[in-house]
């Protein structure tokens, strides 16, 4: 009996023994985001940040067993935009322990992929686990997933084994992209976030610690401003009449001439923050660039994501999956342009300390395309700010007309060079080339705005297989950038009166028929009278019959004049003329009944900014 209790105390003592021996901890898995990205506000189709998850512990599969298969889930606070094909399979991928290049082997979606089974016998493939201190393969480590609902993605039947304690496993979720334009701009001090729910179920529990990320941060992209020709913020005013005496006049019958003029104004675009302007591949590549298929490595300047050119790579609706359709672009929408005129751009920005080079291309309205330069038609020669020459892709003194139809034209620029540690500036030069018709009202009057945005400009706010990747919401506001306006001279009489004796007679000469070959232009004057009529109200303004180039509107207060002035006696106070020809100058008399007593001339003064004739902006004025 006593030996049978120390027997049965041995065999306690073992079976405790191997029981806390072969205890191994429960598999866990933590989520992480790592630090997530500045997306755009104004983008549908933005890159989120990788989601990681690590994971350890657990039991690996025994050899020969089947690894256990998981249904892996990521959901999104907003709609998710990377693309898919016709079956909804998505370019968002999931891998496994971190493959190189050389060791990524895809399961895509709706394919038959290999079994995994525990420890094989053999080096096989990628998927790598830990084996008495040895690394072994399995296949399939890359897998495709597949639209779940429109903020969802799910990877079906992913084999995820157990490491065991002495090694991590790592899943890896890239090529989601956001619709951050649903989110918007944040209105506290803390940004709008982009989050991430992950859930992983199946024939094996898949505890996650942690599985809500913030995969992205919300900013405002873009700033756009329209600027004058030396920089200045605002508009630009161009004269209907100017045309003739204009060298750009030359440009709206040739576009191919090269003169002595520079552009009208400039179109600015900035980064709000340093990533906001992206090539469409690293190392600032625009037709084709290396491969970006190194897991965790942040590919800042580029708008495509992980991919790869090999022809055994992963291909959605006809293009690899995670690579970008074209880089960032910039869109400059001209609206409500008269008839009678031509518009160019720079072909490229003018130089900048930072380096950020755009080029202007070929697209549809819109913005979306595949990259076509839009050759230069000419090039301007006296913009002493601008480059000849930017980095040998054509220079911000190359212009290049944009069509007009119905009133718009449409610029696109396509960001080819950037610098991800440096807010950019990118300015563009406009130009309006016409000859003036003042006969036929020809360059149209009107005030022309511009919308300033990223590009493509796109309303499909869901995954799609077509919809260009990124794309954007059109969050602009329309900007006045030019003005045509009419010819005027604006004359201040200071003081004329028909009261106590007195007469006011008046005389505006029409000069622009003169030896220097300016247009000759006829038009109406606007008398706006400001006093009193012998007490009274001043009498309403009144509008001349048409001056001809070289005349003179001749009339009296007492007397009225032949070009439809009517008489206003009485009146005393002082006179704005309006008239709708520039050179035009004036000289007032006024006298006692006879002339016997009293007489007094002086010249009207002209209202309008200083110029000489050379000048072809605005008026003339002698009262300086």
């Amino acid at each position: 009996m006593l030996v049978f209790r120390k027997w049965f105390l041995a065999l306690a003592l073992v079976t405790l023994t191997v029981a806390v021996a072969s205890a191994q901890p429960a598999f866990q898995c933590v989520a992480n985001a790592g630090v997530p990205p500045l997306v755009r506000s104004e983008g549908i189709a933005e890159l989120t940040g990788d989601l990681v998850l690590n994971c350890n512990n657990g039991t690996p599969t025994a050899l020969g067993g089947l690894v256990p298969q998981v249904n892996v889930q990521i959901f999104l606070n907003t709609n998710i935009t990377s693309k898919v094909d016709s079956n909804d399979y998505s370019e968002a991928l999931l891998m496994i322990d971190e493959p190189t290049a050389a060791e990524q082997v895809i399961c895509a979606a709706g394919a038959a992929c290999p079994t995994i089974t525990g420890w094989p016998t053999a080096p096989n493939l990628v998927y790598k686990q830990h084996v008495s201190g040895e690394v072994t393969y399995r296949p399939s480590n890359v897998w495709q997933g597949r639209k779940g609902a429109e903020n969802s993605i799910v990877w079906l039947g992913v084999p995820i084994d157990a490491p065991g304690s002495n090694f991590t496993r790592i899943i890896r979720i890239t090529n989601v992209r956001a619709n951050a334009n649903q989110l918007g701009v944040s209105s506290t001090l803390v940004p709008s976030q982009i989050i991430a729910y992950i859930s992983a179920t199946g024939t094996t529990s898949v505890p996650i610690n942690n599985p809500q990320q913030t995969v992205a941060w919300i900013q405002t992209g873009l700033s756009f401003s329209v600027r004058k020709q030396n920089g200045d913020s605002g508009s630009v005013t161009l004269l209907q009449c100017a045309g003739s005496t204009d060298s750009r006049k030359d440009l709206f019958t040739d576009p191919t001439k090269t003169d002595k003029y520079c552009y009208n104004g400039r179109l600015r675009y900035e980064e709000n923050f340093a990533t906001a302007f992206k090539t469409r591949f690293a190392l600032n590549g625009y037709l084709s660039g290396p491969d970006q298929n190194n897991p965790g490595t942040i590919y800042n300047g580029s708008e495509s994501g992980f991919f790869s050119n090999s022809s055994g790579w992963l291909q959605v609706a006809g293009a690899p999956a995670g690579q970008a359709t074209q880089g960032t672009r910039l869109r400059a929408q001209f609206n409500n342009i008269p008839a009678g005129v031509r518009m160019y751009v720079s072909v490229n920005n003018a130089p900048t300390t930072t380096g950020g080079i755009a080029r202007l291309v070929n697209t549809a309205a819109d913005g979306s395309g595949a990259y076509s330069a839009t050759p230069a038609s000419g090039s301007t020669t006296s913009c002493s700010d601008w480059s000849a020459n930017v980095s040998g892709v054509g220079g911000g003194r190359e212009i290049a007309e944009i069509p007009i139809f119905g009133g718009t034209a449409t610029a696109v620029w396509e960001v080819i060079n950037t610098d991800a540690l440096t807010v950019q500036r990118l300015e563009f030069g406009y130009l309006v080339a016409y000859v003036a018709n003042t006969a036929n009202s020809l360059p149209g009057l009107g005030t022309v705005t511009v919308n300033g945005s990223f590009a493509p400009i796109s309303t499909v706010t869901k995954m799609s297989a077509y919809a260009p990747l990124p794309r954007f919401a059109d969050t602009s506001s329309a900007t006045k950038v030019w003005v045509m306006d009419q010819c005027m001279t604006n004359l201040l009489f200071p003081f004329v009166t028909n009261q106590a004796g007195f007469d006011t007679g008046m005389v505006i000469a029409n000069t622009t028929m003169d030896p220097w070959g300016h247009s000759t232009e006829s038009g109406t004057c606007e008398l706006n009278y400001y006093g009193n009529t012998n007490g009274g109200a001043a009498p309403p303004k009144q509008t001349s019959a048409a001056v001809p180039a070289g005349d003179h509107l001749i009339w009296g207060l007492s007397s009225g004049v032949t070009l439809g002035i009517a008489p206003t006696q009485g009146f005393q106070g002082y006179i704005i003329a309006r008239c709708k020809f520039r050179f035009g100058h004036g000289f007032a008399f006024i006298s006692d009944y006879g002339n016997t007593k009293t007489a007094q001339g002086y010249l009207a003064l002209i209202l309008d900014k200083a110029m000489n004739r050379d000048d072809v902006s605005t008026s003339e004025n002698l009262g300086q």
